[in-house]
């Protein structure tokens, strides 16, 4: 009789995470920032057509980076899960904070059960109203969640645009100000990124309910001082 081939768990798990990792890291980064009223998220993202951020529900919205068929799929799970708990219950039922643990769920059990894991990290971000704080959570491809505070970085290089990003973050700073801070970090000292390059939106507490809205390309020109018309057409990649 023929003995199994045998793997010890903790390379299967090694093995998986460094595969997982190594996907994501090929993407484009994002960067999310809580600002004065609410929170911007800003993507590296040359398509017109493919976002990587999107509406959620009420005051929250979706950032996936890594395989973009694959965030898209949770992303359209959330919005399902979200509906569904609105409709049965109501609409101040639906959160971040529970949005985020079924997500962890659903990448817990495919990184664990699954030969192939999910090439993705995604964020869960919420814009509080009536005093409730802002939330950010960044789930990752193991189904580890994060509950981040001022900000965060998804993608690759991470660590290295987060140490950027740290420098130039301030409480209670203006939202053009957030988004000078969210592209320099992202382009660090060698490049620069125009609104062709960047897709960006806010949670603004002052939109009232639909919280969501997505940055024009006049708008990103006029925050980082290019000259109008300068970035071209705005997308995702």
């Amino acid at each position: 009789m023929a003995m199994p081939f045998y793997v010890a768990p903790e390379q299967v798990m090694k093995d998986r995470a460094d595969y997982a990792r190594k996907g994501i890291a090929r993407g484009r980064s994002l960067a999310a920032l809580i600002y004065a009223d609410g929170v911007l998220i800003c993507a590296e993202n040359t398509s017109s057509t493919l976002r990587k951020v999107s509406e959620i529900y009420d005051r929250i919205a979706f950032a996936g980076v890594g395989k973009y068929n694959e965030f898209d799929q949770l992303r359209i799970a959330g919005v399902r899960a979200a509906d569904l708990k609105g409709y049965t219950f109501s609409r101040e039922d639906v959160d971040a904070r529970s949005l985020a643990n079924q997500y962890a769920q659903i990448l817990g059990q495919v990184f664990t059960h699954e030969m192939k894991p999910m090439e993705v990290e995604i964020l869960v971000a919420e814009v509080g109203v009536d005093g409730a704080p802002d939330q950010l959570f960044h789930i990752l491809y193991d189904g580890t969640v994060v509950d981040e505070a001022d900000f965060t970085v998804l993608g690759g290089e991470a660590e290295t645009i987060a140490e950027r990003l740290q420098g130039a973050w301030q409480a209670g700073m203006a939202r053009d100000d957030a988004l000078r801070a969210a592209v320099s970090a992202l382009a660090g000292p060698d490049r620069t990124l125009t609104s062709a390059e960047l897709e960006v939106a806010v949670l603004d507490r002052g939109n009232g309910r639909r919280a969501f809205r997505r940055l024009t390309d006049a708008e990103i020109d006029a925050a980082l001082g290019a000259p109008a018309g300068a970035g071209g057409a705005s997308g995702d990649g």
